[in-house]
């Protein structure tokens, strides 16, 4: 980790410095994390291009537009990335409508509502896992324009990668759902539902150990599968 003193000013917080000062001591179990990342992605990856690119041929084939889905998230730090799913929406769906989906938005394709009913949408984040800017679990990454708003104390849960999966993204995992009758989608979203899961994330954050992340991955796979 980054000397305090060198964090980006936004982190350099009496908020975030309690988060800060645990994760110092658990050197160890950020290696063990990282390596555990490369050598999982390493094996699913062997696993998963036959279905990639199974996937990859329906999307392309029944709906218009590119396969992939690549937006700005921000990770470790306050760093930009770009994040890769399987594309679930019409093309330029940013451009016509909030950057949250609702359980009845009209912008998500048939196989678009299926891959994302079973998280498939999300095995292309593999290559995000490989590439260093997500790891297998954290807080899910957010996009800038969240992040802008952020309280103080949610910058501690940028002390580690985003994640694919995380506590607060299979609590809640209906999130669509509930924000299916708001009138303004993005409020809700930052107001209501992104504070909830902030309190997870950063209980996550607080208690962070290598082997309750692999718990946390078995416990998505139940989740999805169940």
């Amino acid at each position: 980790m980054k000397k305090f003193d060198k964090l980006p000013e936004q982190f350099k917080s009496d908020e975030v410095r309690p988060y800060y000062d645990i994760l110092r001591k658990k050197k160890g179990s950020l290696v063990l994390k990282r390596v555990f990342d490369i050598f999982v992605a390493l094996i699913m990856l062997g696993f998963l291009i036959v279905p990639i690119i199974v996937l990859s041929v329906i999307v392309k084939t029944t709906s218009k537009g590119h396969v992939f889905f690549r937006q700005e998230r921000v990770t470790t730090y306050g760093k930009h990335f770009k994040i890769f799913k399987f594309r679930t929406m019409v093309e330029n769906a940013e451009s016509l409508g909030t950057q949250v989906t609702t359980d009845s938005d009209s912008r998500v394709t048939p196989i678009g509502r299926f891959l994302r009913k079973y998280r498939l949408d999300e095995l292309p984040q593999v290559f995000n896992v490989l590439g260093g800017s997500m790891s297998f679990v954290g807080t899910r990454p957010e996009v800038p324009r969240y992040v802008d708003r952020y309280e103080k104390e949610y910058y501690a849960t940028l002390l580690l990668p985003a994640g694919i999966t995380s506590l607060a993204s299979i609590m809640y995992k209906d999130e669509e759902k509930l924000l299916s009758s708001a009138e303004n989608a993005d409020e809700v979203y930052v107001d209501t539902i992104l504070p909830e899961k902030m309190k997870y994330n950063l209980e996550y954050t607080r208690s962070f150990g290598f082997f309750s992340d692999i718990k946390l991955m078995f416990k998505t796979v139940k989740d999805v599968v169940s």
